[in-house]
């Protein structure tokens, strides 16, 4: 049996925003990435590019965030199993660190890359 209560929008919804709540005020890297996309997205807005651009890149600015929930979410686990240094842990957390660094070569590559579509470039 799973450790795990009945499913509840509401309720799921509110672990939800307590979860963003805490990574917002416990998580440094995080914040830096949401500065970003706080400005970039209404810039996205104004961009006169196509819908499918503006998709690709908003998907890639939130890929970015969602990686980094993820890492702090492997980091925290791994901080609960063991506070010592152990190999397989750290292991785990480089692997949460690598997940955050692709998402963020594909946000600068397709930002860049729909940007210079964008100045004429491409």
């Amino acid at each position: 049996m799973r450790n795990q209560p009945k499913y509840h929008f509401f309720k799921n919804t509110t672990y939800a925003l307590q979860g963003m709540k805490d990574v917002i005020a416990h998580e440094t890297s995080f914040k830096i990435e949401l500065a970003i996309a706080l400005v970039l997205l209404p810039l996205l807005l104004l961009l006169d590019l196509e819908l499918l651009y503006k998709l690709l890149m908003f998907m890639s600015l939130m890929g970015m965030l969602l990686a980094e929930v993820i890492n702090s979410a492997i980091e925290r686990v791994v901080d609960l199993v063991t506070m010592e240094q152990h190999e397989m842990a750290g292991r785990a957390k480089d692997v949460g660190s690598a997940i955050v660094f692709l998402s963020i070569m594909v946000f600068v590559i397709v930002w860049l890359s729909s940007l210079a579509h964008y100045g004429g470039l491409i």
